[in-house]
């Protein structure tokens, strides 16, 4: 027998070896980004989610506070007071807290994003607050920009995610057409 046929079956031995251990590997690789980015993906939507409801909540307890000072309308006052504006101020430490973990995890258009919605989000602070001058038609149109700004961080979040992009809500007016400005009497409770 010749030495080529002996070394045959130990040769192709060899290349089923080295063949199987780099399909294994790139098997091995592939499964590792899957996990990696399941992960990441599951921590981005935490982050964008609480985030999401920080925001919301903050600009809920403005507008309570607004209808108090008389330039908003709702079901809902809420006085100022010291301790209401300390647990604003927890609130929003809070909300700042929870945006570092977009600065790592966001893309750079979520990120900018993020952005614009805390720039609202302050608007609408200094206006229920009265650090700014504001009437009902400066508070509606300062709402308006805010939720502009949350539904454009909301749309921007599904697309870094991976989530079917297209229209998450129809565009709605706002104030809604059902509510006309009630009389100052009404518009101005806590006087």
């Amino acid at each position: 027998m010749s030495l080529i046929s002996e070394a045959l079956p130990l040769v192709g031995v060899v290349v089923g070896a080295a063949t199987s251990y780099l399909v294994s590997s790139a098997n091995e690789r592939t499964r590792w980004r899957r996990q990696q980015s399941v992960r990441w993906d599951e921590r981005r939507l935490n982050a964008y989610a609480e985030y999401g409801h920080a925001v919301k909540a903050l600009a809920h307890r403005y507008l309570r506070i607004a209808v108090f000072r008389g330039i908003a309308t709702g079901s809902a006052p809420l006085e100022p007071t010291d301790e209401v504006l300390g647990e604003l101020g927890e609130a929003e430490s809070h909300r700042s807290a929870l945006s570092e973990g977009l600065w790592l995890l966001g893309d750079a258009a979520t990120n900018s994003a993020t952005v614009r919605v805390n720039h609202c989000l302050w608007h609408l602070e200094w206006l229920a607050r009265g650090l700014i001058p504001a009437d009902a038609g400066a508070w509606d149109t300062a709402f308006a920009e805010y939720r502009t700004a949350r539904q454009a961080y909301l749309e921007l979040a599904r697309a870094s995610l991976g989530l079917p992009t297209g229209e998450t809500r129809s565009d709605v007016a706002w104030p809604p057409s059902w509510r006309t400005p009630p009389d100052r009497a009404r518009r101005n409770p806590g006087q």
